[in-house]
């Protein structure tokens, strides 16, 4: 099938597009792929949606009728952009996909309540666009118990096929999450920490930014070894793996309470996501070979260099970071990809999610399907 892959992450910096032919297996022919930025309006409304429904009962999240007005604000808002996407996309690149895979927006990530909540209605899209649209990702795999989430070390899996002793799939999204191949068929995946969101919500705090370009600001500070050690002193850090996290899991208050300056606050969460990488390495079986990294925080070199000095100090074995494109990866578009084929294989009853990758006690499919 055809499957347009849309991927709107927790950075809020707009929706990933990408077509994919796929079979949802080992067929995997990428397509075109766009990016549609949210206006600092509609980033407004969602940072506002976030706050909001971080502090909601599970009972009022459960039922939309309740929902407080910037919620709903939030879901129309995030419906309407990806009508807009899509249908820009499809006409800009002379494509009529069969299948719409759309994320959403996540709101907020309860998986030990069993809820997370992504906001987008599939059944709006598809009637606007006349086109099948699978969504609702997670909701399958948290309410059977498991984390909902990463969702995409399975696609992963199939873009690397067979390799050769243990490596790593890291994506640097708003919130990083790591992929760990043997070779020998074991997979592990779990969220590693923030990659970009606490620094990109820095940068517009101090700012006015909506991130840090290339790391300049973070090259030019110093981290705070006090701060980093006490973000790194979370339980979650050593919790063992499949694991996951919510975008507002951590906060900027460490940051704040030492009263840094600009340059030294950058420099600590970059510091901060790449130490929550290493930590999280060190939870997996054996030490990666090879550490390839995609998703928008590697184009942010001061954070890839302080990742490859702290995988280097960690162990005595090497690890190389490679950036995906070496692998002929489209590293902007490999999440919407993901959920590309995410959505054909969810309508064909496959697995989304494994026990190794988000702790579900059984390998289950998910996805709700909206008819066109």
């Amino acid at each position: 099938m055809q499957a347009l892959g849309m991927m709107s992450g927790t950075s809020l910096d707009g929706i990933d597009c990408s077509v994919l032919e796929t079979d949802g297996e080992h067929h995997i022919e990428a397509g075109p792929s766009g990016f549609f930025a949210y206006a600092p309006a509609d980033r407004e409304i969602l940072r506002a949606a976030l706050s909001e429904a971080a502090g909601l009962s599970l009972d009022v999240l459960a039922t939309p009728a309740d929902w407080p007005a910037i919620l709903r604000s939030a879901e129309q808002l995030v419906t309407q952009r990806h009508i807009e996407a899509a249908q820009a996309f499809c006409r800009d690149h002379g494509v009529s996909p069969d299948l719409i895979a759309m994320h959403g927006q996540t709101m907020t990530h309860r998986p030990d309540d069993r809820m997370s909540l992504q906001v987008g209605n599939g059944q709006a899209v598809a009637h606007a666009l006349q086109r099948d649209v699978m969504a609702d990702f997670r909701t399958a795999d948290v309410r059977a118990g498991g984390q909902g989430a990463p969702l995409v070390p399975l696609f992963h899996a199939a873009l690397m096929g067979r390799v050769d002793g243990p490596v790593a799939v890291l994506n640097l999204g708003g919130v990083a999450n790591v992929t760990w191949l043997d070779g020998a068929g074991d997979i592990l995946a779990f969220d590693t920490g923030p990659a970009n969101a606490l620094l990109d919500d820095w940068m517009m705090l101090k700012r006015d930014l909506a991130y840090d370009e290339n790391g300049q600001l973070g090259a030019s500070g110093t981290p705070d070894e006090a701060v980093l050690r006490a973000y790194l002193s979370d339980r979650y850090f050593s919790q063992s793996p499949p694991k996951s996290l919510d975008r507002l899991s951590f906060q900027l208050a460490p940051v704040h309470a030492a009263q840094l300056s600009d340059a030294d606050g950058a420099a600590t969460l970059t510091a901060f996501s790449a130490a929550a990488v290493v930590a999280g390495l060190s939870l997996c079986p054996a030490w990666p070979r090879q550490l390839i990294v995609c998703g928008g925080g590697r184009h942010n070199k001061t954070l890839l260099g302080d990742l490859a000095a702290r995988l280097k100090a960690a162990s005595d074995q090497p690890c190389d970071v490679t950036p995906c494109e070496a692998l002929g990866w489209q590293g902007d578009a490999l999440e919407a990809q993901a959920f590309a084929w995410l959505g054909v294989r969810a309508l064909a009853g496959l697995p989304l999610s494994l026990p190794r990758t988000t702790g579900v006690s059984h390998p289950i499919t998910g996805g709700v399907l909206s008819k066109a």
